[in-house]
Formats: structure tokens, sequence, C-alpha cells
């Protein structure tokens, strides 16, 4: 019996497991299996904060938001918002001067770009003129979108900004008139 036939025949008597292109033949169905298994239970156990379940209530709400941001830039508002340590500092200045917008304490919205559950919410209480003042709770370093309005919500500045900030981040109103 010639070297090759013993061979051949070694390997006809391999069990099934033991041979190669059986678990070539396996593998790649059995990767995909497995990837599919671990995407349907991150997709069901996941909660996503992006989407919007009532998205036509949503496009109403943007006319108002159009509306409030028309409002500020009617006004000539503008906010400066400056960090030092826990505190947040905005100063509210107007180049209308005679609109006398002085509201009794500011609303401050600090939206996070990818967790919704890091929104914050933080009033502030006047500490003279067009100077509020508010305490963070917990930690905010990173990208923020910033939403700064009155008690009474009829007006709004929106804006970004990175925290810690070395220099006062300046807030103009988008004037949807203007483009």
């Amino acid at each position: 019996m010639s070297e090759t036939a013993r061979f051949e025949d070694h390997e006809a008597s391999r069990p099934w497991f033991r041979q190669p292109w059986f678990w070539f033949l396996v593998l790649f169905p059995a990767a995909s299996i497995t990837y599919c298994i671990v995407a349907i239970t991150l997709s069901m156990t996941t909660h996503t904060s992006m989407v919007v379940d009532d998205y036509s209530k949503e496009g109403l709400a943007i006319n108002q938001s159009l509306a409030r941001d028309a409002k500020a830039a009617e006004l000539g508002l503008e906010a400066r918002i400056q960090q030092t340590g826990r505190n947040l500092e905005v100063t509210l200045a107007s180049s209308d001067e005679g609109t006398g917008v002085a509201p009794e304490y500011l609303i401050l919205q600090l939206f996070h770009p990818t967790m919704g559950e890091q929104d914050r919410i933080i009033q502030l209480s006047p500490t003279g003129e067009g100077h509020y003042r508010g305490q963070i709770a917990g930690n905010i370093d990173g990208r923020w979108y910033l939403d700064v309005s009155g008690p009474s919500s009829d007006w709004r500045i929106k804006g970004e900004g990175h925290f810690p900030a070395d220099s006062a981040i300046v807030m103009r109103p988008n004037d949807p008139e203007r483009g």
C-alpha cells in the first residue's frame, strides 16, 4: 500500500468532529446566529431616548419654539454663562434698554447630546441687575446644549457649550426670520 493511500485511509477513518472541512462549513453560520442573538437581545433590552413616540406633537411644537426664538431676537437678548466650581452665573443683557426684560428668575436647561437621562434643569436666582446664579448638581463635564428662558417661557436663547469652560459662553438668539 502506498503512502498516499494510507494517509487517505487514515483521514477517512477519523470521526466527523475531527474533520477540518466540517468546522470550516459550520463556523460562519454559527457566528452569524450568535451575532443575531446578541443583536436582538441588545435591541430589546436597551432604551433609546433619542426616539420620540409622538412625533406629530413634536412637529407642532417646533412652531412654538421658533416663536420663542423670534421673541428673544426681537428683544435683543444675550446670555453669558460662566462656570465657577459648582456655580453657574448667567448675565442676561438686552440691546433694547427700553424693553425692561428682568425676569424674577431664569431657567437653564442642559441637554446632553447623546444621553437624555443626564439632562438637567437649573433654576437661577437673581443676584443683581441682569445677573443670575444657580448650583450644579453632579458633574457636567463635556459638551451640552443650553437653553435659557424666563419663567413665562415666552422667549428663549439656545446655544451650545463645553464645560468646564475657561471663558464665558455667549449665547444669542437664533432669529428664524433672518434664517
